[in-house]
C-alpha cells in the first residue's frame, strides 16, 4: 500500500475510532493519523491470527472491510493506551 493510502486509512480509521470511544483522547491530526496506522496494524494482525492461526504483522488495504478492521484495531489501541497511561497511587 502506498503512503497516500496509509495516510487516508490512518486519518479515517483514527477519526472514526475517536468518535466512537467516549471521553477525550486529545491530540491533533498527526496523533489521529498515528492512532489509525497503529490500529490498522493491530486489527490486521488480529484478523490474520483469527483467520489463519499465524501471528503475522499485517495491515488491511484501503477498502470498506479494511477500514472496519482498522477502526476496531484503533479502538483497541485507545483502550490499551488508556490502561498504560493511568496513574496508580
Amino acid at each position: 500500500m502506498n503512503i497516500i493510502a496509509w495516510i487516508i486509512l490512518g486519518l479515517l480509521s483514527g477519526a472514526i475510532a475517536k468518535a466512537i470511544v467516549p471521553g477525550d483522547q486529545g491530540g491533533n491530526w498527526l496523533t489521529t493519523l498515528l492512532l489509525g496506522v497503529v490500529g490498522a496494524f493491530i486489527g490486521g494482525t488480529l484478523f490474520t491470527f483469527i483467520q489463519t492461526g499465524a501471528l503475522q504483522l499485517t495491515a488491511p488495504g484501503l477498502s470498506i472491510p479494511g477500514v472496519f478492521i482498522a477502526v476496531l484495531g484503533a479502538i483497541i489501541a485507545i483502550y490499551l493506551f488508556g490502561l498504560l497511561s493511568r496513574k496508580s497511587f
